[in-house]
């Protein structure tokens, strides 16, 4: 964004989600109320349950998991009338790599995705929810369960909660660290006790979901958002952010940077505020060659497109998809090929298998970019790996296989001459297959460099801040 002078106009950061951050005592449920916490309830119970899911249709609040689906939307959808009860399952098995907001908000907040989940709950006519957290993330994991228990203890779960005649349950399920569980109908699945696969649709979640009663599944960000809505009003709320992307919203970014961390912006930031000023600018000495806006399974793009606004229309537009806001940012010395590699060994490793296009084609891609790597590349592979993508896109069981598809097409698309010289060069020639070659790994990116010590430096940096 440019001012009338023509300088560039610094876009500031916001303080909703993440205002009980920097309090570290906030996960406590004391702390919690003193900072107003639970406030939205009083507000919520007040008013007809039609009332409060217009509210959030008026709002534009969109899904903040990836999709980016109106939330209110979505909740219009469930069934009505079908002698079933009705379930709020919170999605909060974030495995997408890069990615780490809905772990710090719950680590820090836990109060504020119970108290979200309570009155979207009374919103939708929901007596019995659930909350799918990922197996590993103990910490996260045991600040909830400490949330939801002082909340049943105060009253603000369970029967008539604040007299208002409304009654809740909340269940805290671990799930087992699979990334398809992700997909909502495989995630309903598995906390139905059975093997975490994708489902096809119709019917849908809103019709028939979890124990064949209308469900609606929801990300942890977009739960702890609802309140908020419901305290200071549509019209706050679309004051922040673009019109058909409104509200604040958590941006992660990790990699070649010198501040990675969680940032909380308006939709609609430039990339290039929450890289060059919130990230700190690239580590000493690095330039940037390409970022991922959301995630490992959306499409890199380049320097070019740092001006692009962060809102859903305008990343779409660039060719790529905001998925969940997890910038990971790549310097010249990563090479593209290798950070296409790690990527895919991550995606053929998580491939729950039940579809071909999916369970095949992630292995083969895998394979052909580790000959490329290991020096025993062919002239065509960079078209044998384009005609996988095509076989893959689209016609995969869900969306795991698309995204899979994603940063191969789009290195192919800006990176191809450094494919081309891994085969001309008889192998990697930033020198990272190796690396790369001894397993995943746990960063998003070639395992070389300060820039994966930075990813690491985030994640131990954030379960610190939260204790």
């Amino acid at each position: 964004m440019t001012s009338a002078d023509g300088s560039a106009t610094r876009i500031e950061p916001v303080s909703v989600l993440s205002s009980r951050w920097r309090d570290r005592q906030a996960h406590g449920i004391d702390r919690y109320l003193e900072l107003d916490g639970y406030a939205s309830l009083d507000l919520a119970f007040a008013k007809d349950p039609a009332e409060l899911v217009q509210a959030v249709k008026d709002s534009g609040l969109r899904g903040r998991g990836g999709a980016g689906f109106p939330t209110g939307m979505k909740w219009g959808f469930l069934a009505k009338g079908t002698g079933r009860p009705t379930y709020l399952v919170v999605n909060a098995d974030e495995s997408e790599p890069g990615t780490f907001k809905d772990m710090e908000l719950v680590e820090r907040d836990p109060h504020a995705l119970v108290e979200g989940t309570i009155v979207s709950a009374y919103a939708i006519g929901c007596n019995q929810a659930f909350i799918y957290l990922r197996g590993e993330c103990g910490f996260a994991g045991r600040r909830l369960a400490a949330a939801i228990g002082q909340a049943y203890e105060r009253g603000l779960l369970g029967r008539d909660i604040k007299g208002s005649g409304f009654d809740l349950d909340v269940v805290l399920h671990r799930g087992a660290g699979a990334y398809i569980c992700g997909e909502e109908t495989a995630l309903l699945s598995s906390l139905e006790g059975q093997r975490g696969q994708p489902k096809l649709r119709p019917p849908f979640p809103a019709v028939e979901g979890l124990y064949r009663a209308p469900t609606t599944v929801n990300n942890v960000e977009t739960i702890a958002t609802v309140p908020w809505i419901f305290r200071k009003g549509v019209d706050w709320f679309r004051s922040m952010g673009t019109e058909k992307s409104p509200g604040p919203k958590l941006f992660s970014v990790c990699g070649d940077v010198r501040r990675p961390g969680n940032y909380e912006y308006p939709l609609g930031t430039p990339a290039r505020e929450l890289i060059m000023a919130a990230g700190g600018g690239m580590l000493e000495g690095r330039t940037l060659k390409a970022w991922t806006p959301g995630g490992s399974s959306t499409p890199m793009l380049t320097p070019d497109h740092l001006d692009i606004p962060m809102d859903f229309e305008s990343i779409q537009g660039a060719g790529s998809l905001l998925g969940t806001a997890a910038m990971i940012v790549l310097s010249e010395d990563v090479c593209i090929v290798g950070a296409c590699l790690n990527f895919m060994k991550f995606y053929a490793h998580e491939s729950c298998g039940k579809c071909t296009p999916c369970r095949e084609g992630t292995d083969w891609m895998a394979k052909i970019l580790t000959r490329l790597e290991t020096g025993a590349g062919r002239k065509e592979d960079m078209d044998t790996l384009k005609d996988i993508c095509d076989s893959v896109f689209g016609r995969s069981f869900c969306a795991l296989g698309d995204g899979a598809t994603s940063p191969i097409v789009s290195a192919l698309q800006y990176f191809r001459d450094e494919f081309e010289e891994h085969v001309d060069g008889h192998g990697c020639p930033f020198g990272t297959a190796q690396a790369l070659l001894g397993g995943l790994g746990g960063s998003s990116f070639p395992p070389h460099g300060s820039g994966d010590e930075a990813a690491r430096t985030s994640s131990s940096s954030t379960r610190q801040g939260a204790e």
